[in-house]
């Protein structure tokens, strides 16, 4: 059974050198922590369109710890940025709503800037390659629970381009024997999360009512969400990077709870003091937003992943968390 202080003592006995793309980002910063906090040599490679400094600036006075600013989309550069390399955390990715406004620019990113990243880790001869994507690539459900085996029919650009960057890693590790793992994300949430309309709806729900705006909700609200706490993501990801009988798989990694939107308003709301007070404004529902999401999260569960389900709880120190993070406009 793995604990995280086995996760980390198997961690640091394989891997020297750590580079996490989107290394400044809501998720990447996460992990970047969690590795430097643990004495391991961590590289942050981002291009900072939607990363945040302010997100690592505490890690600057660590010996462990190198920025880069690099775009995963040029190759030339990433060349001179991996020699030494043990383990690539892809993080990087174009979000669904930057899809919906550039889907080229989606592409880009997502299938393009991750094939750059797989040849270079060929390459180079990167030890292993954990690469983020997202439960988007099912499309609607066609069974629930959702678990790995159900049908890839993305309904977004988001959605076919992360797809695409998932067959660029499956293509490695069966062709050229690169040690890959894919994990699918779901409605990530927690400190540092992206607060603008780019953002996560958890945090622009504490944004809305810190400003005394009225959150928005798209459709009816009673679509359901798998909201999965940051620190257990990053925990997923060093989990599949020392366990063996991740090689070659693929995995939802998400808390397996089914909130909808319509309770998170509320709970939020509730959590500002504002209950009655304070109303939603509803809107038409957004072209390829999933209506249910209800995900079997027993796969990575049974290599010894764990999640957090008390929801209101976790919820409640996210937000006394982020109001001080949005207060000082980090």
């Amino acid at each position: 059974m793995y604990t995280k202080k086995s996760i980390i003592r198997e961690f640091k006995k394989k891997y020297k050198t750590a580079l996490v793309t989107g290394g400044a980002g809501f998720i990447g910063s996460h992990i970047c922590e969690e590795l430097v906090n643990n004495g391991i040599t961590t590289i942050s490679l981002d291009n900072y369109i939607a990363g945040k400094r302010n997100n690592i600036e505490h890690l600057y006075r660590s010996p462990h710890f190198k920025e880069v600013i690099c775009d995963i989309r040029d190759k030339e550069e990433l060349i001179k940025k991996l020699n030494g390399v043990d383990i690539i955390f892809h993080q990087a990715a174009s979000k669904k709503t930057v899809s919906m406004a550039n889907p080229q620019k989606d592409l880009d990113i997502n299938a393009e800037g991750t094939l750059n990243l797989l040849e270079l880790a060929n390459q180079f001869k990167v030890k292993k390659f954990v690469h983020a994507s997202t439960g988007s690539v099912y499309g609607e459900p066609v069974f629930s629970p959702q678990d790995e085996s159900h049908p890839l029919n993305p309904v977004s650009f988001y959605g076919v381009s992360k797809l695409a960057g998932e067959k660029y890693v499956s293509f490695f590790n069966k062709v050229h024997h690169v040690n890959t793992t894919i994990l699918r994300y779901y409605h990530v949430y927690g400190p540092r999360q992206e607060y603008n309309n780019f953002g996560g709806v958890v945090a622009i729900f504490i944004r809305n009512l810190l400003n005394g705006e009225r959150p928005i909700i798209y459709g009816t609200g009673e679509q359901q969400r798998s909201f999965t706490y940051v620190k257990d993501v990053v925990l997923a990801n060093l989990l599949v990077a020392v366990n063996p009988k991740a090689r070659g798989e693929t995995y939802n990694c998400a808390s397996g709870i089914k909130i909808s939107i319509q309770q998170l308003n509320d709970l939020v709301i509730d959590a500002f003091g504002k209950k009655g007070k304070v109303k939603p404004i509803y809107k038409d529902w957004v072209y390829g937003d999933i209506k249910k999401f209800d995900i079997n999260n027993s796969k990575i569960v049974s290599i010894g992943a764990t999640f957090t389900t008390d929801f209101k709880k976790q919820l409640l120190k996210t937000i006394k968390i982020m109001i001080k993070y949005i207060k000082n406009g980090e």
